[in-house]
């Protein structure tokens, strides 16, 4: 057993160390994409031994870290070792390789390191990055330091770059270069390949087509502001009479290159203001570089992305002042290290988590009442009071009392109990104001018995006019949704018996409203029966609590540490399937399947369990059993349906998305839609089968491009089975129950 742990826990640290690797090449461009990694990789081998010396300094960067037990996942990003390359790239195109070179090398990586983590723990507390900071360090600090080391001499190798190409790859690979780099191409164009590949330290034509590719592959979004950044500098460069290539006498394009995409598409999720802000902050990164570069060049230092760190980072500590927030120019608080999934999980995380800002409050009362007024009522539902609702029963005829209505016991929600809507403390409790007459109120006593429970240090619910003794909770009391804590009564300005139901921010009678909404609620129509979740009641609603379903619940209560077993049955072949039910260090609950080596994430609450995000392989099992079970309301109100949105990185095939991903951040032309239908339930009062078909549906332009239908069936052990149909192909999941 022990040795089985430690065989999983080296074969866990050799991944990470590799994926540090792969990551550092391709965290230059905000990226973790392993194809575009490849890419770079081989740019950086152009030049054999500059290609050495900076993986070389990639590895002693990653060992470091794993040795000085660092976040392991954080040098597995490559956001350590990226800056390390830089600066290896940098000593290894200057200097002649030696033995004495990768000495220096290996002190120049650690020193990079020290500075990366130092800058981490400075500004990384005001959640920016450190960018390039500690490359540029690093590069300025040993490129001043090495100008008095007789034994590093200047390579030539730049010289003879025929030569090297002729080792590494003979005549057809000098040939290539020769045709890119002599091509008659538009200037600018051939300006922003060389531009591109100046980041690595690369000055031709074919390193820069070879990595606009890659970044063509990892996002079209970054590669398209990639050309807008550099096209407005060079623009801009034109407009002053400047020559962008002449300029320190190298090509400083990649400043713009890298500004647009980490400003347009990466730290802050795309959209027109993004891109807005990259056409201001493009020219502001030409002054700079024109500034630092008289400075720098007094002193024989290159500038390099000094003039991309500056703005960036002073916009993205600028954004942190904002007195609010706004979803048109946003951050990117949870990065996926891609412009197109950032975009699409921001999409639709507004449309799906809106309610993630609200407390689960539901209605204050059991069975079905009547909205006699709503939020900015015609009465005394306004101004600061705006946000509350009245309710009240009524029968068949839409009357409120039985016979005359001149008796308070004459009224059908009269001493009907009152109940807390969401657990909590009992703030404030009145309980000594007698009952009006019918058609009289009590001014002097406008709220009249009331019931103040605190939630959270921000919501506090208020149910007021409640009946004289009426109260079963005290001051400081802990309550929990349900609980009875008076009866609905008719004091204070109050001519009929109503209960009147508001949130609010203070602990105080006479607060004013807080515009909240409830969490689930039915709302009761001639016709059809609604859930509604997580909106407002409006003024002639009927509705009830809604209320959870026993066979639901333990078909989706998934507990870390339990194992999932199932008979899959594809195209009559049956093999056995397990999923494991797993917590991430900061308590995030998953499934995992080991076979597909994907993770599907969730949550579940009281009333509702949804998958939140999904890692690994599309069009698995697991991939497809997160958008049949996307999202369930945990209760059953036969032919209700439940719909959502999915995010489109997730939900439509790449062929479909590619080149959409261009327009992605102005407009919306694809769509990925969820259904949830409650199809069937054996006995409403006993039930032992439950039966729910859940649809996947990918429109363009409204039009149906493909279609997933996913039926499941739920049995008092719980999740039954799961089904795929897709076109004529059925697949099936049988829940295995030991």
């Amino acid at each position: 057993m022990i040795s089985s742990i430690k065989q999983h826990t080296q074969s866990e640290n050799f991944r990470l160390f590799v994926d540090s690797l792969f990551n550092s090449y391709s965290q230059i461009f905000f990226s973790t994409y392993k194809p575009f990694a490849a890419l770079i990789f081989l740019v950086t081998f152009i030049d054999f031994y500059t290609g050495m010396v900076g993986l070389l300094a990639v590895v002693t960067t990653s060992i470091s870290g794993f040795l000085l037990n660092l976040n392991k996942q954080t040098v597995a990003q490559g956001l350590y070792g990226f800056n390390s390359l830089l600066v290896g790239l940098g000593l290894g195109m200057y200097y002649g390789f030696s033995g004495y070179l990768v000495f220096i090398v290996i002190l120049a990586a650690i020193l990079t390191l020290f500075i990366s983590v130092t800058l981490q723990g400075v500004i990384g507390k005001y959640n920016i990055p450190f960018l390039s900071i500690p490359f540029l360090l690093g590069i300025w600090t040993f490129t001043l330091a090495t100008k008095h080391f007789e034994a590093l001499g200047i390579s030539e190798r730049g010289i003879y770059t025929m030569n090297e190409l002729y080792v590494i790859g003979g005549h057809s690979l000098v040939q290539v270069y020769e045709y890119f780099n002599m091509a008659e191409i538009p200037a600018f164009l051939k300006v922003y390949f060389i531009s591109l590949s100046a980041i690595l330290f690369q000055y031709n034509v074919l390193a820069g087509l070879i990595l606009s590719i890659g970044l063509l592959l990892y996002s079209r979004i970054a590669f398209s502001l990639s050309l807008i950044g550099f096209f407005i500098a060079y623009s801009f460069y034109q407009g002053i009479n400047a020559d962008i290539t002449l300029l320190e006498y190298s090509y400083i394009g990649f400043n713009y290159i890298l500004t647009a995409i980490a400003i347009g598409g990466f730290f802050l999720i795309p959209s027109p203001r993004s891109y807005l802000s990259v056409g201001v902050l493009v020219p502001l990164v030409a002054i700079l570089s024109i500034s630092f570069s008289t400075v720098f060049l007094k002193f024989n230092l290159a500038i390099y992305s000094l003039p991309f760190n500056v703005i960036v980072l002073m916009f993205l500590y600028i954004l942190k002042f904002r007195m609010s927030y706004s979803p048109k120019l946003a951050e990117a608080y949870y990065q996926h290290n891609a412009p197109e999934v950032n975009l699409y999980t921001h999409i639709n995380n507004l449309k799906r988590y809106n309610f993630l800002n609200y407390l689960a409050i539901k209605l204050p009362f059991r069975g079905q009442w009547k909205v006699s007024q709503g939020h900015n009522g015609s009465y005394t539902h306004q101004n600061n009071y705006q946000h509350a609702w009245d309710f009240v029963i009524t029968d068949n005829q839409d009357k409120q009392f039985k016979t005359d209505g001149n008796f308070l016991e004459d009224y059908y929600c009269y001493n009907k109990p009152v109940i807390a809507c969401e657990k909590g403390v009992v703030e404030e409790v009145i309980d000594y104001i007698e009952d009006n007459n019918i058609g009289e109120v009590n001014l002097e006593n406008n709220w009249g018995n009331s019931v103040i429970i605190k939630h959270n240090e921000y919501v506090y619910s208020k149910i007021s006019h409640l009946k004289k003794d009426s109260i079963t909770v005290k001051k400081g009391d802990a309550v929990s949704f349900g609980q009875v804590v008076g009866k609905c009564g008719n004091s204070g300005r109050s001519p009929y018996p109503h209960i009147h139901f508001q949130l609010q921010s203070y602990p105080y009678v006479g607060s004013q409203t807080l515009n909240h909404p409830i969490s689930s609620f039915l709302h009761h129509q001639e016709k059809e029966l609604s859930l509604e979740d997580y909106t407002y009641p409006k003024e002639g609603d009927i509705i009830s609590n809604s209320e959870s379903s026993a066979l639901i619940e333990n078909a989706f209560r998934f507990i870390p540490g339990q194992q999932l077993k199932f008979e899959l049955n594809i195209n009559n072949t049956i093999s056995q399937l397990n999923w494991d039910v797993n917590l991430t260090p900061n308590n995030e609950t998953y499934l995992e399947c080991k076979h597909s080596k994907s993770k599907a994430y969730f949550v579940s609450n009281e009333h509702l369990f949804y998958f939140t995000h999904f890692e690994g392989k599309k069009g698995s099992i697991l991939h497809h059993f997160y958008m049949g079970a996307f999202k369930v309301q945990k209760c059953f109100y036969a032919n209700h349906q439940l719909k959502d949105s999915i995010p489109l990185n997730h939900s439509i095939p790449k062929k479909y998305l590619w080149l959409h991903d261009f327009i992605s951040p102005f407009i919306q032309l694809i769509s990925a839609k969820y259904t949830l239908r409650y199809d069937h339930i054996d006995d409403l009062f006993s039930p032992s089968r439950i039966e729910l078909s859940a649809k996947r549906t990918n429109t363009f332009l409204g039009k149906t491009i493909q279609e997933y239908n996913y039926p499941i069936i739920i049995n008092h052990q719980g999740l039954e089975s799961f089904m795929i149909h897709q076109s004529d192909q059925i697949i099936s999941l049988k829940r295995i129950i030991n």
